[in-house]
């Protein structure tokens, strides 16, 4: 047998004993599945021969049973349904037989048994089964009565049982004797199987044992070779020569090759070692660089080097030239690099090494006492740590580097951007030191300062808690004052409802008076029947000239209110101020003209075209400086002044820094009139104060109007400063800041709502504004029916007579429940004019009882009330009012707006 596997490959071997063993196996395979399907048809026979006989065997003994039973329960109850069993065992069991009688061909003698159990069937079929149900169909009770005393049937179905059970018991015998005889033969197929396993595996063995033998002999060769270089103290120069035509040649190959390399690692560890011990305890970066070029240059044969290490951070970065080898003068190359500059940069930015393999003549010269040469490679390498790269190592050599150099500086390298960065951490360090030593110096200094101190504060904290304990007194006093405070401010803010509360029903008593005077006393003015006489017409205007004062008065007031209680709303929208000097003129240039005062305005250069702010309430104060400043001065002029203020200005006269404002406006007027006393400049912003006594007496007035200035300034952000002297005039100067920034940030927010507003207005939106702009055409009046409901007669009479003037049919009703009850039997009423404010039922109530009739849903209803807060015109709109209007009314805007909505209802 070796000498069939002399000369052979080791895989050939290996072959040759692993089909021994295939072959074995498969024959074992072979005939342990022939055996096995003999089994297996063993068990598929007693599977679908056995079990469908024992099945076919019950069924057919179920078919007869249900029959019988079918049978009875139709005699019984007479009810058809009960043959449905017995009709479809009648029709199926012979098929059953038929295929169990095929069944039992290989048994004659149960094939004699089923034969004779079927004569058995039909007899009862014959004699019992069909004869009893013909009675039944035919109502032979008696009949069936009398077969059923002797019951024939009985005894066949009694045989059929016991037929059934033999034929069973038979089965089950012939069953077992099958599954005995497939247990032997499993037994049996168990002992060949062990017996197969065992020849098997001794050939198995035996092929290992005759294979590894082979194997063996040649790899203790190869060992003995490998042990006798180890016993050689470590001689790794000395290569295995074995000639063999197996695989030992590949494995003495890869033996050297491996020996080759191992000589390798060892050079360039140790070379490793040489140079980082070179660098062990060096502290300083400079005496570094030149001991690592120093040695790093001979160690991979190159004649020429240059290390670079980095500097600065960022933008800053540069590679520095910090030390070189075998260089001097002009030849050590460039100071500094930054990344990405020249091939010392790009290497950095890159991370990677860069070798030029032909190198021009005239690129680098490598000199010596004998002469110089050009090099012919140059290799530029850059030292990282974490990932950043450090400093730069460029090498140049005459001849050329090998792999085992390049990877050799490779591994320094990777070791040396630790070095470098211990080095400069150890650097930073030693100075962090330096400076440590010197804090520690100033430090001892300072503490002996303090032990100073802390004697200077033990006493200062000696008083301190003396102090303490009088704050601590004082605190408590100042806790029981705190809420004595706010108990009081509970008191005031109760009072502030009271107040508001009294002025709106104030402000609702005395307009509602004040309505039917205006009223009456405008169209007292306009005689339009002609039967008053002009002196008549006079007193006329008088009165009307009178109540829009009072309600001047009223409205002041409600501003005052309102602005106390933080209810003012401010709106900034951009003001044209090219259009005020002219407004100002038509205003009160007749007022000037009849006082013979001169009115003159002075306009800055710089003052813009737009400023940004509230114009309603920038135009009152303006007004109400105006009317005073016209009012105090009898002779010379008053004077209004307009300039612009940059930010600067604006944050020094208001106090605030002036990155909030961008610029803003000094508006003055200057009066030559009677001035005011130094004592009562702050007094005159007081409400229902001027001067004194006897000024008030003397001018009139309320002494409103600088107060709701003062509070208006302060709203849009302002505020007013005054100037005077007694008999000499005053200059009143408001300081206001423009609102620009703010409406800019609004604006983009409110786009998209002014689009909508446009849109509803385009609609034929019911505001007071959308009024004013409709074209008064009072012959749309005519032969309109209005329904006043108001329950003063003072208004009624007063609204009857001006909408009668104009071709209105006027219908009035003193509250909510009479209203109702003229809108209920008059179909035809155009409008409704709706009092807030009544007994019985109010206008909210009936405005929603109204808005509920469907007929009335679209009714133009215009709420008319005394009530002139912000938050009443809401409520009336919430109710259903479709408009609002304050008393006392302005017939030509009331006019205006029942245009729009008689024709919006046409």
């Amino acid at each position: 047998m070796m000498s069939i596997y002399s000369g052979r490959s080791i895989r050939f071997k290996i072959f040759i004993g692993y089909l021994v063993v295939v072959l074995c196996l498969a024959l074992s395979v072979f005939l342990v599945s022939t055996r096995i399907s003999s089994l297996q048809n063993e068990i598929d026979f007693i599977s679908d021969h056995d079990i469908e006989v024992h099945n076919l065997t019950n069924e057919i003994e179920k078919k007869f049973l249900n029959m019988e039973t079918a049978q009875r329960g139709y005699i019984i109850t007479g009810d058809t349904n009960y043959l449905s069993p017995y009709n479809e065992a009648i029709d199926s069991w012979k098929d059953d037989y038929t295929r169990l009688y095929a069944l039992l061909t290989d048994n004659a003698s149960q094939q004699d048994r089923l034969a004779k159990l079927k004569v058995t069937l039909q007899h009862w079929i014959d004699i019992a089964g069909a004869p009893t149900i013909d009675m039944k169909r035919e109502n032979k009770t008696a009949e069936i009565f009398e077969f059923f005393k002797t019951d024939p049937g009985k005894a066949d179905m009694d045989s059929i049982r016991s037929q059934f059970e033999d034929f069973r018991a038979t089965e089950k015998v012939l069953t077992s004797d099958r599954a005995e005889r497939l247990k032997e033969q499993n037994n049996i197929l168990k002992i060949g199987m062990y017996s197969l396993l065992v020849i098997v595996a001794l050939i198995s063995v035996a092929a290992a044992m005759i294979i590894s033998r082979a194997i063996v002999n040649t790899i203790k060769e190869v060992t003995r070779s490998i042990g006798e270089i180890a016993s050689s103290g470590g001689d790794l120069t000395r290569r295995i020569e074995i000639k063999t035509r197996d695989e030992i040649r590949d494995l003495a190959i890869a033996t050297n090759n491996l020996l080759e390399s191992q000589e390798q690692q060892n050079w360039k560890q140790m070379k490793l070692t040489e140079v980082v011990s070179m660098y062990q305890g060096v502290g300083d970066l400079d005496l570094l660089a030149p001991l690592f070029i120093a040695k790093i240059t001979p160690l991979l044969d190159a004649s020429y080097g240059v290390f670079y290490i980095h500097s600065g951070q960022g933008e800053h970065f540069r590679l520095v030239n910090k030390a070189s080898y075998a260089a001097s003068g002009a030849e050590v190359g460039a100071r500094s690099f930054r990344l990405g500059e020249g091939l010392v940069g790009q290497a950095a930015r890159d991370k990677r090494i860069i070798q030029l393999d032909r190198v021009p003549g005239d690129y680098i010269q490598i000199s010596s006492g004998l002469g110089q040469t050009a090099a012919s490679q140059i290799l530029i390498a850059p030292v990282e740590f974490e990932g950043e790269v450090v400093a730069v190592v460029e090498l140049a050599t005459l001849g050329a580097f090998n792999d085992l150099q390049l990877k050799l500086l490779s591994t320094v390298l990777e070791t040396f951007g630790t070095t470098i960065n211990s080095v400069e951490s150890r650097m930073e360090v030693e100075r962090l030191l330096k400076d440590s030593q010197t804090m520690t110096e100033e430090l001892q200094v300072q503490s002996e300062e303090m032990q100073t101190q802390q004697e200077e504060l033990r006493v200062a904290n000696e008083h301190l808690e003396e102090q303490n304990r009088f704050a601590e007194e004082k605190s408590n006093e100042l806790e029981k004052t705190r809420i004595v405070l706010e108990e009081h401010a509970g008191k005031l803010e109760q009072s502030s409802i009271y107040k508001s509360q009294f002025l709106a029903n104030m402000s609702h008593e005395l307009r509602t008076p004040l309505n039917s005077m205006l009223i009456l006393s405008q169209m007292l003015g306009e005689n339009r029947n002609g039967t008053h006489t002009p002196e008549e017409q006079e007193y006329a205007r008088i009165i009307h000239s009178a109540g829009q004062d009072l309600l001047t008065l009223i409205n002041d007031i409600l501003d005052l209110s309102k602005v106390e209680s933080g209810k003012m709303d401010i709106v900034i929208e951009p003001m044209n101020m090219t259009e005020l000097p002219s407004m100002l003129e038509q205003q009160f240039s007749k007022v000037a003209e009849q006082k013979g005062l001169d009115f003159v305005i002075e306009w800055g250069p710089d003052v813009p075209e737009l400023f940004y702010t509230d114009t309603q309430r920038l135009l009152q104060i303006i007004k109400n400086l105006l009317s005073n400043g016209f009012k105090f001065t009898e002779k010379g002029s008053v004077m209004f002044k307009v300039s612009r203020l940059d930010a600067e200005e604006m944050g020094r006269l208001l106090g605030v820094d002036k990155s909030r404002v961008e610029y803003g406006l000094s508006i003055s007027v200057t009066d030559t009139g009677i001035g005011i006393a130094p004592d009562k400049l702050t007094l005159i912003f007081d409400a229902f104060h001027q001067a004194d006594g006897t000024t008030s007496r003397h001018y009139g007035g309320t002494g409103l109007g600088l107060s709701i200035s003062r509070e208006f300034a302060k709203l849009i952000g302002g505020e007013i400063r005054v100037e005077s002297e007694e008999g000499a005039g005053s200059t009143f100067t408001l300081i206001v800041p423009s609102k620009e920034q703010e409406i800019v940030e609004l604006l983009a927010a409110q786009a998209e709502f002014m689009a909508a507003e446009e849109k509803q207005a385009s609609g034929g939106g019911g505001s007071v504004e959308q009024a004013a702009a409709v074209h008064m055409e009072t012959s749309g009046f005519k032969k309109k029916k209005i329904l006043v409901v108001d329950d003063d007669i003072r208004n009624v009479f007063a609204l009857t007579n001006a909408l009668e003037n104009e071709g209105m049919n006027v219908l009035s009703a003193q509250d909510g429940q009479e209203c109702l009850s003229i809108l209920q039997t008059e179909t035809d009423i155009d409008m409704v004019l709706m009092d807030i404010m009544m007994p019985v039922m109010d206008g909210y109530d009936t405005m929603r009882a109204i808005r509920r009739i469907p007929r009335l849903e679209q009714l133009p209803i215009i709420a008319v009330t005394a009530k002139a807060m912000k938050q009443d015109r809401e409520k009336c709109l919430e109710a259903g009012a479709s408009d609002y209007i304050s008393k006392p009314l302005d017939m030509n805007q009331l006019f205006s707006l029942m245009q729009v909505w008689l024709r919006k209802r046409s």
